[in-house]
Parts: C-alpha cells; sequence; structure tokens
C-alpha cells in the first residue's frame, strides 16, 4: 500500500488526478461517486482489481446515511421471519468476515437478549429462530465467531440486565451479533483504496454526467467544493452510489431511467451507560419497527424509527415526536424510565428503500432482494438497497456490473483484503502495555484506542513522541485524546471542525453539550495543521456552533416539516469555509 493518509495534499493529488483524466493515459477505469459505505466499499473493489479508480463525495466521508445507522453488523432476524434465508447466510458470513479477518478492531461481539412474554409456545418459537439464526452463521463446528445463543431464566435474565421491568419479560434468549463506529469503518475503506491506489476526493460535488456522441456515460463534471474550481473527468464507467440521492445523480446523465429510490427516517438517541443497568443489548419489537438498546462505547444507542422523510434530504433531524415515540417504547420495558433529561445526544438518518422494479428502459441485474444494481446508460451503473453489513458484496455485484465481461478475469479479491489497522493488530495490542504506562493512559482509553485505530494506534504514539502535548486527553471531552483531533486531520481527512466533531470523533452527540465545551481546544489543534488565521478559525468555531443552536431548536418541534424548517433557518450552519480563506 503507497499510501494510507488522507489529507489536504492527498486530495489535491486526486483532484489533480481527475484532471489528468482527460487525456488518453489519465482516463479512470471507474469513477465512483458518493462516499458513504457503498460507494467506499466500491472503491476498495475496484482498486485491487488493478482498475484505475476514484471516488468523491460531495460532503464529508459518511456524511450521510453511512454515519448515522444502529451501528450493527448483523444478519437481520426479522428477515428470518420473511424465510429469507439466503440473505440472512449473505449477511452473517459477511459479519463473520469481517469479524475475524478483514476489521476486528473496528467489529465486535455484541451479546442481545431477545425477551419472551409467553413461557411455552415463544420459547419455543424464537428459540427455534435463533437456533437457525445461529446455523446460518459461516463458520464450521469448533470455528465460530461467536457463541451459540442460550436460553435464559428470569434470575438469569435479570442478572444480565437488572434495569429489565420485572413483569416486561418472564425469560429471555440471548444471542449475540456485532457492532461498529459506523463512520470509522467508512473512514477506514477509503483509506485502505487510497493506500492501494484509489484517488479520493471529499467535498467534491458531481453536477453533470457527461455523455458521449452515442449516449453513453463517459464521466462527469464535478465542483470542487473548497475552491469552486470545475474539473471534466472522463472514465470508462460510473457507478452511482448515493443511497438516497439515487434518482437526483441519475438525472444528471439527462435519462429518466433507472432505480427508484424512497427515503425513510430512522433516529437513535443516546443515554450514558450508567443510566442503565444492563451488561448486554435488548431486541424488542414495536408495531412500527424493531427497537434495540444497544451497549456502545460509554453510552447507550437506542432506536429506532422507520418513516417516510419528505424533508431536504441532506442533514435530517430527530423531532420531538421521534424522541418521545422511542422513549416511549424504551420505558415500556425498562425498570426506571427514562425521560429526556437523560438523552445526551440525538442523531436521524435516512434509509435508501429500493422500490420494486425500475424506470422504463434501464437495463437491471437484480442480485438481492436488498439491493439492485442497474445501468439506465451505457457506462452508467446505479447500486441502491442493501444494508451497512453486505457493503462487501454489494461492491463487487456493482463493479462486475459495471466492467460487464473483463470481470472474469478480474474477480474481486475483497474477501482476503484486511482493513487498515487490522494487520499487526494482535502484536500492537501487546505494545500498548508500555504506551499507556508511558503516557498515564488508563485501561478504557487504552482500549478505546485499540478499537478506533487497531495497529494504527502506533502512528498516532508517534505523533505524542514528537509533540509530548497530544498525549493528553482533551480538558472537556476526557474520553479523546488531542492525538486523535491531530489524526484525523493529518490521516483520516478531516478538512473541517465539523468533520472532526461529527465523524472523526462522535461527540456531536456523545456529550450533552455537543462538544462545544471542547472546540475551542480542538480548534487549536486544527488549525495549524489545515494552515486557518484566526478569522478562519473563528469562522468555523461560530459554523459548528449554530449548527448545534439549530438541532437543539429542531428536536423541539413536533413534527419533520417544523423540525427541518427550525433546522434551516439557521441558513449558514451548512456553509463552509473555502481552505483558502
Amino acid at each position: 500500500m503507497a499510501t494510507t493518509r488522507l489529507t489536504v495534499e492527498s486530495r489535491e493529488q486526486a483532484l489533480a488526478a481527475l484532471e489528468s483524466s482527460t487525456t488518453p493515459s489519465g482516463e479512470l477505469d471507474i469513477l465512483v461517486v458518493g462516499g458513504g459505505i457503498t460507494g467506499a466499499g466500491i472503491a476498495l473493489d475496484a482498486v485491487t482489481r488493478g482498475l484505475s479508480t476514484a471516488i468523491v463525495e460531495a460532503q464529508d466521508w459518511a456524511s450521510g446515511t453511512s454515519s448515522r445507522s444502529s451501528k450493527l453488523v448483523h444478519g437481520g432476524l426479522r428477515y428470518l421471519q420473511m424465510l429469507d434465508f439466503h440473505l440472512v447466510h449473505e449477511a452473517l458470513t459477511e459479519r463473520d468476515l469481517l469479524l475475524r479477518d478483514l476489521a476486528p478492531h473496528l467489529v465486535r461481539p455484541v451479546p442481545f437478549l431477545y425477551p419472551l412474554e409467553h413461557r411455552v409456545w415463544e420459547r419455543a418459537y424464537v428459540g427455534a429462530g435463533i437456533a437457525l439464526y445461529d446455523t446460518l452463521a459461516s463458520i464450521a463446528p469448533g470455528k465460530r465467531a461467536m457463541p451459540i445463543h442460550r436460553h435464559l431464566t428470569r434470575s438469569q435474565m435479570a442478572r444480565k440486565f437488572p434495569d429489565l421491568a420485572h413483569d416486561a419479560a418472564i425469560g429471555a434468549v440471548q444471542y449475540w451479533d456485532a457492532s461498529v463506529d459506523d463512520a470509522r469503518l467508512v473512514n477506514t475503506l477509503v483509506r485502505t483504496a487510497a493506500g492501494y491506489g484509489a484517488h479520493a476526493a471529499s467535498r467534491t460535488q458531481v453536477v453533470e454526467l457527461t455523455q458521449s456522441a452515442t449516449g453513453a456515460v463517459n464521466g462527469a463534471v464535478v465542483v470542487d467544493l473548497e475552491s469552486g474550481r470545475r474539473i471534466t473527468v472522463r472514465a470508462r464507467a460510473v457507478v452511482n452510489a448515493t443511497g438516497v440521492w439515487t434518482e437526483q445523480t441519475e438525472a444528471l446523465a439527462g435519462s429518466e431511467g433507472g432505480l427508484r429510490v424512497l427515503a425513510s427516517k430512522g433516529i437513535h438517541l443516546v443515554v450514558p451507560r450508567e443510566r442503565i443497568r444492563g451488561k448486554v443489548g435488548l431486541i424488542l419489537q414495536t408495531e412500527k419497527s424493531v427497537l434495540f438498546i444497544i451497549p456502545w462505547s460509554r453510552y447507550w444507542v437506542i432506536g429506532t424509527t422507520d418513516t417516510p422523510w419528505h424533508e431536504d434530504l441532506r442533514d435530517p433531524v430527530a423531532s420531538s415526536a421521534d424522541i418521545d415515540y422511542v422513549l416511549e417504547h424504551a420505558n415500556a420495558v425498562l425498570a426506571h424510565p427514562l425521560t429526556r433529561e437523560d438523552v445526551i445526544g440525538t442523531y436521524a438518518g435516512l434509509r435508501p428503500l429500493l422500490q420494486p422494479g425500475t424506470k422504463e428502459g434501464t437495463s437491471s441485474a437484480k442480485v438481492s432482494r436488498e439491493h439492485t444494481v442497474a445501468s439506465p446508460n451505457p457506462g452508467l451503473s446505479v447500486i441502491a438497497g442493501g444494508k451497512l453489513t453486505t457493503y462487501r458484496v454489494m461492491a463487487k455485484d456493482a463493479v462486475d456490473h459495471a466492467i460487464g465481461q473483463r470481470a472474469a478475469a478480474l474477480p474481486s479479491i475483497t474477501h482476503k483484503i484486511p482493513l487498515q489497522g487490522a494487520v499487526g493488530l494482535q502484536a500492537v495490542q501487546r505494545q500498548a502495555r508500555s504506551w499507556a504506562k508511558r503516557y498515564g493512559w488508563t485501561p478504557p482509553l487504552v482500549d478505546h484506542l485499540l478499537h478506533r485505530y487497531g495497529s494504527d494506534v502506533a502512528e498516532l504514539v508517534e505523533l505524542c513522541e514528537a509533540d509530548p502535548s497530544l498525549a493528553r486527553p482533551l480538558a472537556h471531552a476526557p474520553a479523546y485524546l488531542r492525538a486523535e483531533v491531530h489524526y484525523g486531520v493529518t490521516h483520516e481527512g478531516a478538512l473541517h471542525l465539523e468533520d472532526v466533531l461529527l465523524h472523526r470523533t462522535r461527540l456531536v452527540y456523545e456529550v450533552p453539550d455537543a462538544g462545544l465545551a471542547a472546540l475551542p481546544e480542538i480548534a487549536d489543534v486544527v488549525a495549524p495543521l489545515l494552515g486557518w488565521d484566526d478569522a478562519t478559525k473563528q469562522a468555523e468555531t461560530a459554523a459548528y456552533r449554530e449548527r448545534v443552536q439549530a438541532y437543539d431548536a429542531a428536536a423541539t418541534e413536533p413534527d419533520d416539516a417544523s423540525a427541518q424548517a427550525a433546522r434551516l433557518r439557521a441558513a449558514d450552519v451548512a456553509e463552509m469555509v473555502p481552505l483558502e480563506s
């Protein structure tokens, strides 16, 4: 791997490669549009086949759906109810592959309880389903990636989850799935792809899909949103992986064909870990969706909802009604009900729900009940649907579709490509003991670092050796080191303060003030790395403060329309300050 850093400089090099693509020797094999989990997976799949590859994203990496999920890597118990055994097996295979080989630092096992309300028939029914779930996992007996499920009595259940209301269940079935920091997974995929030679440029928006005289898509016109310059890109194949923006991106080619995607909103609440006594997660059935209470880092993540979204696709927000709905359903099974005061953060995301069929005139190769790859124009492939867990399968299908007959000679190999931070993990885990002693890092902090960076913790240590002040925790957000903020800029491509607080860390919803108290210290670390003068630093700080205020205002509104209007009233919340200023 030539490089594993995403920086201002690497971004400029990527833009230069896009500019040179109009020359015969510079034409790209694949241009990926969309920097979420699907696009990042496609970029890695394409570049590791030996294809010249570029990926562009209009916002920050993972800024859309892929940073706003339930943070689960799972097979999906609900698909068993639909008798979709193939899909469950596929997702469980991918879960175990990530856990064992591809990203063992990022993906971790999590036990869940499925509470039972009825003594005989429900235990037999649910137990049989979860036994099948275990059976469909990919690993042969004796080599399982996860423990087998087990039945619990009421007293055993109470020891696992003391704050489950006594009358909420007569027992439970415990099973295992896995969790991941979704935004970190995306960033790691992009970094891994860049390490193999992919050109990666965030905040670079496709404004036109160009076509040859015969109508085939042969590239795009992109705008560098940091400088405003327009760049024409040439590529033999363009892959649209823009999620809920799928139809808008398709329309840039001037075609009425393609996939139909509807946006559905899901929201999550973040509650401090000490507020709920429990060692495991819960999965609950509601009248509208599945509700998870998930142990994640130092918190509980509780969600989700599933409601149609008709507002602006960028930056959906949780309304007051959403928050009340999740609290009501969580409180139905908790011995000590949660209140609004217990919620230290919320986030909302949009699921791209793939609609049946394709638009007229579209060449389609449906590959799953969950995702579809189609071609509304020659040279343009579109992928939509799917789930975070199966991103690698989706990426394989999209690249196969894009390169056609060449796929037989260039098969996907991503099942054998460990992600950034996975190689050398065990050695770094042992070395971490001496680093902890040197810098006074607590065991929870060391675990936090290993979980986020894997073997790349060694690179953070190098930063701390060069500047010991970086080894200190942030004064007002002590779960994170100053080195992590530095690393977010010098290795992970952060260009703005919001990139650091939303996606490199998750302070936007991990602390009650959304990271505002830590903002000055974070800005002091970031500013010299990005060459900001005082005016730029103040503008960046003000923009993030306005964002927080706008989201706080939205959470008090009763419905989607009024909540989104409250956010949009702060018109400059989404405005970014150019790097040159």
